[in-house]
């Protein structure tokens, strides 16, 4: 059936996006505060209202939360349970000649696609949810010779409006100054280098109404390595906030610093994860 689609449907619109490779590069390279772009009309438009319409709902099983201080969002990283036209665009996003053009975009070589999803996938947050300011994990927890070098966010939002908040803020390294934001609208990519500071985030809680969450596709492109330097997700408070608040983040921090290592030497589970922390929210809420 998902074969079926990928013939039914053309799916990104690979025409459009290097028509002017040589210039999007050299924007590329020269965004501040790190290496990035924002790409519109990232898919056809019958693919893109298909994985629109065929994204799971608010309520899906499937959902596993990612319920902490730093971060109330929600994913499914599990491919086999996502409609045709998800999987098919993923795996697109997977294929040698999408790959070719992020090397000549970003100025990478060798980029190893993951359609494991490990820290990508399909992502939600509600009403209410945000994602702080952070810098992400480095290696694969399971190819820990695997450096992560490239995101992509496609955002999968029928219709977003700005009162609604939820603008991913781009920070710089010293995360003294938001230098720039990216409108999650939808059909829109944004691509980035991943480094040690490349700091960004909606920290804000959204306010969009409580039957609309804010959607995306997350993929992460490594680099095969001999001894890449393993970093835990890095969680930065921004500089107007109250000092508890920027306690609890670095605590926070610390605490999934630990949980990270823990994860990848017991080889725990994304589902095992869900569990511990809806249980901590859940003390939270008793407290």
């Amino acid at each position: 059936m998902m074969r079926a689609m990928e013939t039914a449907l053309q799916l990104v619109d690979m025409t459009r996006l290097t028509a002017d490779l040589d210039r999007a590069a050299q924007d590329y390279s020269a965004a501040r505060p790190f290496p990035h772009i924002v790409l519109d009309d990232v898919l056809h438009r019958p693919a893109f209202d298909a994985a629109v319409d065929q994204f799971p709902g608010i309520d899906d099983e499937f959902w596993k939360g990612y319920v902490h201080v730093n971060e109330t969002k929600f994913s499914n990283t599990q491919t086999d349970t996502w409609a045709p036209s998800l999987q098919a665009v993923a795996q697109e996003f997977c294929s040698p000649e999408f790959v070719a053009y992020l090397e000549k975009l970003t100025g990478i070589d060798n980029l190893i696609p993951d359609y494991s999803m490990d820290g990508g996938g399909l992502h939600m947050t509600k009403r209410g949810g945000h994602l702080n300011i952070h810098a992400d994990f480095s290696t694969h927890h399971t190819h820990e010779n695997w450096a992560r070098r490239v995101n992509i966010l496609l955002y999968l939002n029928e219709e977003w409006r700005d009162e609604w908040g939820g603008k991913l803020e781009l920070w710089d390294q010293a995360m003294t100054a938001r230098q720039a934001t990216v409108t999650p609208a939808g059909n829109r990519m944004l691509v980035f280098t991943t480094s040690a500071d490349s700091f960004h985030g909606h920290p804000d809680g959204l306010t969009c109404p409580p039957d609309v969450a804010r959607r995306s596709l997350a993929m992460y492109y490594f680099t095969e390595e001999s001894a890449p330097v393993r970093k835990s997700t890095n969680y930065q408070a921004r500089p107007e906030e109250g000092r508890a608040r920027k306690v609890a983040i670095a605590a926070d921090r610390t605490v999934l610093d630990v949980y990270d290592r823990l994860k990848r030497r017991l080889n725990i589970s994304d589902e095992a994860a869900h569990k511990v922390l809806g249980g901590l929210a859940k003390f939270r809420k008793r407290k």
